[in-house]
């Protein structure tokens, strides 16, 4: 099965969920989003295989979360998704994407094994 990992190499948690996947002899394909950010027709896939909604997948402590407003309940689920787009530090990490449709966020990183 395809495996595609989200990964930020500057995130212990993110290393760490890498690691076990490679222990398990799973050899994804590791896009490093910060450099090759997601577009907002993968968002949608990976927050509809999540059952989260925009905000659920934003780490809400990075600067562009507040400095864009993007706490403000009148914004579009298209108009966040398009902040992660163009803000990828706003996309919680690491996420494990299945060529069948799941995805699984490792936090904690064992998470992912999930869909192992």
């Amino acid at each position: 099965m395809a495996l595609t990992f989200f990964h930020n190499p500057r995130c212990g948690k993110s290393r760490d969920a890498l690691a076990l996947l490679e222990a398990r002899g799973a050899t994804p394909t590791v896009v490093r989003y910060l450099e090759t950010p997601p577009d907002a027709q993968t968002l949608e896939r990976i927050l509809e295989a999540l059952g989260r909604e925009p905000r659920q997948l934003m780490r809400k402590q990075e600067a562009p979360y507040k400095t864009l407003g993007l706490d403000d309940p009148a914004l579009t689920r298209a108009q966040l998704i398009r902040a992660m787009v163009e803000h990828p530090i706003l996309i919680e990490r690491p996420i494990l994407l299945a060529g069948d449709g799941r995805a699984a966020v490792g936090r904690p990183p064992e998470a992912v094994l999930e869909l192992l």
